[in-house]
């Protein structure tokens, strides 16, 4: 990665006065840090209160609080201007990171650190203690003006899989027991929407809010303990039965990870932040040329249902080969083995009819790598010998699996994994996890993860709606790549949904999924469906085939969680606009202006989607400015934009 520019500081004083402040570059974001017999810090955007003063502090071991009868001993602030050039594009092939900085020093060898920039605020911990500290307690809270009502992914318990439904509610009707997990996207008044999440998760818990109970329309931070007992259940899950009475033992020399908020003046240019990578930590990688996004053809969500073949289909090796041979037919990047390739518990059990090595050469013959599922305890126990033999194979990387958990074991369970990958040039892929909070930075070669309900749910359950596909890039995808895995063949109305998990089927219209691979950023992009109900699509393939996975310029153009969203991304001279609706049939007009004279190539619903969810109509038209994208019911508009030739 490089960077261009730095961050200079202006000041350095002893300050006697009780009130700090930062602004953003435009002055429109302000950070007030209160600083009396506590820490306490407001923010307004506009002149809008936003925070009202929300009090902060950390409880080490020992009893000591940092923020409680606060002393400081300077003040000083700094101007970030640098230019981030990202080894795998985040929204943007460049990123540009401006903002201001005040850091508050304390008597006691800490710190805070406040900054303020044009699309959020953030602040964090940092200290400067001699010693291995245990943090016992963290008071991070957000006092909001009103009861804003927000998008929740609501929880009773820390331990899940962080796949739970985005429900709309105020704060206040949350329940005493009820915590939900980041990010979460308020709506604040006259427009104004405000995204919670943290970056450079670390060496720590992850964070989960409740709402206070002493403290109207405030959520204040929950951290799961640091885990004492574990008991394994089945192949694949680990239950904490005791854990301790603090959150994280760590060194005492360090920054703890940002308590950051995206604050944006319309629900779409929540999107367009990418405020949570440039909280990151840089990349700890001087080689990152052998990081290649692509798209993968996957076995699972379809159970391997190859048909119109003259072999037996299923986990073994002539129906692998058929999907390398599909994959490199459309020009796809890698194929993904999943659950069945080996024993779930013993990664080095290969199943007899699985040759991996004759697998992974077949694929170099072809130009498509190799990319297996694991069960991360199965890769935790034996994590030597199964590295060494996916890296002695030549193995693209691995989709580590079931972790379910964000407390400060887990979370180094991650670094670890993405340090050891990184020196045996593997990519990864985290299911069964918590949101991304900067890991996919400092280590690019985490190139995705879950931590959502994404299209595999529509196996078993009715959750992956419409409106759950236009609510989670204004949610979820604010933290980072998403692996919803899209790409179904077989689409269905409302009315007509049935979950069958072997013969699986998506909500809404076929141009809604094929939609998703503009709207939703995933540097590794799943083809989820059969190549058999591939083959029958050669116009739908045009699309899958060609349509990037990494941008080099992103813009949206419209959108309202819940209901829709319209998104534009470039990738070299080529634009590519997403669109998407709930179950409301809509007409949107969108500005096209920067596109006139381009000539689009559109995937668009049939007149007859309505009734027939996998209809579709290819069109091709000149870009002349504004530009009508009609949509059915659950339906969707994709285009690729070009130059006229």
């Amino acid at each position: 990665m490089k960077l261009a520019g730095a961050v200079f500081f202006l000041a350095m004083a002893n300050v006697s006065g009780t009130v700090h402040e930062v602004a953003s570059p435009n002055g429109q974001n302000v950070v007030k840090v209160e600083v009396t017999d506590t820490v306490k810090y407001s923010v307004t955007h506009r002149g809008q209160q936003i925070l009202i003063p929300s009090p902060i502090s950390m409880t080490l071991d020992g009893g000591l609080v940092l923020g409680a009868n606060p002393r400081v001993k300077d003040t000083r602030k700094a101007q970030i201007n640098q230019t981030i050039t990202p080894p795998v594009k985040h929204k943007r092939a460049t990123i540009v990171d401006k903002g201001n900085e005040l850091t508050i020093d304390f008597e006691g060898d800490y710190s805070l650190v406040f900054r303020a920039y044009d699309d959020g605020v953030a602040y964090r911990f940092a200290t400067r203690l001699n010693r291995g500290i245990k943090v016992t307690k963290e008071q991070a809270s957000f006092a909001f003006a009103a009861d804003y009502p927000g998008f929740l992914p609501i929880t009773k318990t820390l331990m899940m899989s962080f796949e739970k439904p985005y429900v709309h509610q105020p704060i206040s009707k949350l329940a005493a027991d009820d915590m939900v997990y980041l990010p979460i996207t308020l709506e604040a008044a006259n427009g104004v929407r405000i995204a919670i999440t943290e970056s450079a998760l670390e060496d720590y818990a992850g964070m989960f809010l409740k709402k206070s109970a002493g403290q109207a329309n405030t959520l204040e931070g929950i951290f799961a303990a640091y885990p004492l007992q574990e008991k394994q259940r089945r192949d694949r899950y680990m239950d904490v039965t005791a854990r301790a009475d603090y959150i994280a033992a760590t060194k005492g020399t360090r920054s703890f990870p940002w308590r950051l908020m995206i604050i944006a003046d319309s629900d779409g240019a929540l999107i367009e932040s990418d405020l949570v990578y440039r909280l990151a930590d840089p990349p700890r990688l001087t080689d990152t040329s052998w990081i290649r996004p692509g798209k993968v053809a996957w076995d699972w969500w379809n159970a391997l249902n190859v048909h119109g073949v003259d072999f037996v289909s299923g986990v073994n090796n002539p129906t692998y080969k058929h999907y390398i041979d599909f994959a490199a037919q459309q020009g796809l990047e890698y194929i993904i083995l999943d659950e069945g390739w080996s024993e779930p518990s013993d990664l080095l059990k290969l199943k007899p009819e699985v040759n991996l090595q004759e697998l992974v050469a077949y694929g170099n013959q072809k130009k498509v790598g190799l990319v297996l599922w694991v069960v991360w305890l199965s890769l935790e126990r034996q994590l030597e010998p199964a590295m060494k033999m996916f890296q002695d194979l030549g193995i693209k990387g691995i989709k580590v699996d079931f972790m379910d958990r964000d407390d400060q074991k887990i979370v180094n369970y991650y670094w670890k994994i993405a340090e050891e990958c990184a020196k045996r040039k593997l990519l990864l892929d985290f299911h069964g996890a918590y949101k991304p909070a900067g890991l996919d930075r400092t280590y690019p070669n985490v190139i995705t993860r879950e931590g959502v309900i994404g299209l595999e749910y529509s196996k078993w359950s009715e959750s992956v709606t419409p409106e759950h596909d236009v609510t989670i890039p204004f949610t979820r995808m604010l933290a980072g790549p998403m692996d919803f895995t899209p790409g179904a063949m077989v689409n269905a109305r409302k009315q007509d949904f049935k979950a069958i998990f072997e013969r699986p089927m998506s909500q809404g219209t076929r141009s809604h999924q094929l939609a998703m691979y503009v709207v939703y950023e995933s540097p590794l992009q799943m083809l989820c469906d059969t190549p058999s109900n591939y083959a029958r699509e050669p116009q739908i393939m045009d699309f899958l085939s060609k349509v990037p996975t990494v941008w080099d310029e992103t813009r949206v153009l419209d959108g309202k969680i819940g209901d829709y969203v319209v998104i534009a991304r470039r990738s070299g001279q080529d634009w590519y606009i997403g669109a998407m609706t709930d179950w409301d049939e809509r007409s949107l007009t969108v500005d096209l202006n920067f596109l006139a004279g381009y000539t689009a190539d559109i995937w668009q619903d049939g007149v007859n989607a309505n009734r027939w969810a996998s209809d579709y109509k290819r069109a091709q038209q000149q870009v002349t400015g504004k530009m009508e994208i009609k949509m059915a019911p659950g339906g969707g508009w994709v285009a690729r934009v070009r130059r006229a030739r």
